[in-house]
């Protein structure tokens, strides 16, 4: 039984991109505030780069456990216990005496943030189906777009004219914002499906250590190189427990990650395509960042200017789009949308340099912007759309997973595609890198993702329904 009968779509949609964009800005605005908690503190580099690792540390270490917890123990009731969570860290972070302090609550933070992920959008899933939830999923990816511009502006704003301490105490305001529709839905929530047997916490185990190994893995590589013994460790650590965790999923009578999601054409077609158009997000957003004020000369806060029309889109078109996908299925704006982003990289690859931002990047940017716009909210509700009910928290966390992962992988390997320097040869080859990936994507969805609506399987025996098998093609 889902919330839909008790909790208004309206109160969903509030709790979800509340709980959302507390994490989102919190991340996006810490890194403006880097130089000036160092000039407070000390730390020198190491404690700036914590900051931002811890926290992403144990975001994408925990995520598949707190997923599965989600799904167990009710998505309501531990998307409350990590927003309270992530508010009280926010606060230990704006008061923290000291650099330990401060890297600890990121860590705790983190953690918290890695409850609120998986689970603010399976609040979604597991509230409404069909168009209604195409609908919000929408209206949610609009607004999450809209926190991730605001974060670098609202963190750049806070530090100039007040201290870095309120990036992180500036988040008791959306925390009280969302405290009274968490606790109506938490109140009104049904119990959770009953899981028979116990929490299998070495599932939850293998979980944590083999995405926690990937990512700290990938962590350091930026810092120490592929070679370093630390980085060679946390990367067989991580590839060895992801393995581990898989196997006993295949061998266990309830599993935390059904294995049976990935045979859902939807769920796996919809994750593959995840993983090359994040892939190529991570990287191309972070190549441009760069060469907007490494090459081009821009100030930090001019090159987010110069990003926003990769974004805003999104504001605008979410709801439009979702109208579309309904009616024409999935299919089309999964492949359509990456191939317009590719598109707008294959035009920075072929440009002659020197660029100029109103000539070479802006058309590229808005291009990137309508692509995302288009692709997002289907691809989201396509992926969640194929997980059987009851299985939400799960099936939401493995797509954020593999989204963290993939960004993680190719911004990893930025150095090896451009050669180690950003010059402009470099760019151009990272371009083409990155419309590859997306050019991936388009294929993908193009060639795997069902074109009618997708319907979830049977929640008893995992098998897709008749409507789903009848329009597949």
């Amino acid at each position: 039984m889902s919330v839909a009968g008790r909790s208004s779509p309206r109160r969903v949609l509030l709790a979800a991109v509340t709980s959302s964009c507390l994490v989102i800005v919190d991340s996006t605005g810490v890194s403006l505030a880097l130089p000036a908690i160092q000039r407070e503190l000390g730390g020198g580099l190491v404690l700036q780069q914590w900051v931002v690792d811890g926290y992403l540390l144990t975001l994408g270490a925990l995520i598949l456990a707190a997923g599965a917890l989600a799904d167990r123990y009710g998505i309501e009731r531990l998307l409350l216990t990590g927003a309270a969570v992530f508010t009280l860290t926010s606060v230990a972070c704006g008061l923290a005496p000291t650099g330990a302090v401060l890297v600890t609550a990121r860590i705790l933070q983190g953690a918290a943030g890695a409850v609120i992920t998986p689970s603010a959008l399976a609040l979604i899933t597991a509230s409404t189906a069909g168009p209604a939830r195409m609908r919000l999923i929408a209206r949610w990816t609009a607004w999450t777009a809209a926190a991730s511009v605001a974060g670098p502006f609202v963190g750049g704003a806070i530090v100039t004219l007040g201290s870095w301490r309120f990036v992180f105490l500036v988040n008791l305001i959306p925390a009280a914002v969302l405290a009274r529709p968490l606790l109506v839905l938490g109140r009104t929530a049904p119990p959770p499906a009953r899981r028979t047997g116990p929490f299998d916490v070495v599932s939850a185990a293998l979980s944590v250590a083999g995405l926690g190994g990937l990512v700290l893995g990938l962590i350091w590589q930026s810092q120490l190189g592929w070679d370093h013994p630390a980085v060679v460790g946390s990367l067989a650590v991580g590839i060895t427990a992801t393995a581990s965790y898989v196997l006993r999923q295949r061998r266990a009578r309830s599993p935390q990650l059904p294995l049976g999601l990935f045979r859902e054409r939807a769920f796996a077609a919809g994750n593959a395509a995840t993983l090359w158009a994040y892939g190529a997000l991570g990287l191309g957003s972070f190549l441009v960042g760069l060469y907007l004020q490494q090459r081009m000369g821009l100030t930090a806060f001019a090159a987010g200017l110069a990003m926003l029309p990769a974004t805003l889109p999104m504001l605008f078109l979410s709801s439009r789009v979702a109208r579309v996908a309904a009616r024409t299925g999935p299919r089309l704006p999964m492949a359509a949308g990456p191939a317009l982003a590719a598109a707008g990289f294959a035009w920075l690859a072929l440009s002659t340099p020197p660029l100029a931002y109103w000539t070479n990047v802006f058309g590229p940017m808005v291009l990137l912007g309508i692509g995302l716009a288009v692709m997002v909210a289907p691809l989201t509700a396509t992926v969640l759309g194929a997980v059987p009910p009851g299985s939400e928290g799960v099936g939401s966390a493995v797509n954020n997973a593999v989204a963290r992962v993939a960004s993680l992988v190719a911004i990893a390997a930025s150095g090896a595609i451009t050669g180690g320097t950003l010059d402009d040869a470099g760019f151009r080859r990272g371009a083409a890198a990155t419309a590859a990936l997306l050019a991936a994507a388009a294929a993908t969805s193009a060639a795997w993702i069902p074109s009618a609506r997708i319907v979830p399987p049977n929640p008893r025996t995992g098998e897709p329904t008749r409507t789903e098998r009848t329009h597949d093609q």
